[in-house]
């Protein structure tokens, strides 16, 4: 696991499915709610689902779009509908959960 901004977004790997979960803490929600990724060459929307820690995006350990976090250059974007937009350095620690989970 990966944590950024004293908890505010991380990374988590289950590695017996094979996925890294983006979690974005604020108000967890019933509903379906929508968490944007921008790295420094692609940009995707999520669905993002209510969790206990907040908002939570599960993606296959080997989408590209983790690759794209991990190099992005300097940062990437975090931003979910009712939460502050998150600025998330693209430190080692991004491609380690990446890697691990692989």
């Amino acid at each position: 696991m990966a944590s950024f901004g004293g908890g505010v977004f991380s990374m988590r790997c289950n590695p017996q499915a094979r996925t890294v979960s983006l979690i974005r803490a604020g108000t967890p929600r019933s509903a379906s709610v929508s968490m944007g990724v921008t790295t420094s060459n692609t940009s995707r929307a999520l669905t993002g689902t209510g969790a206990s820690a907040g908002i939570e995006a599960t993606l296959p350990a080997r989408d590209p779009l983790l690759d794209s976090m991990a190099l992005s250059r300097g940062r990437f974007v975090i931003a979910v509908t009712g939460e502050q937009t998150l600025y998330v350095p693209s430190w080692t620690e991004v491609t380690r959960v990446v890697e691990d989970c692989r």
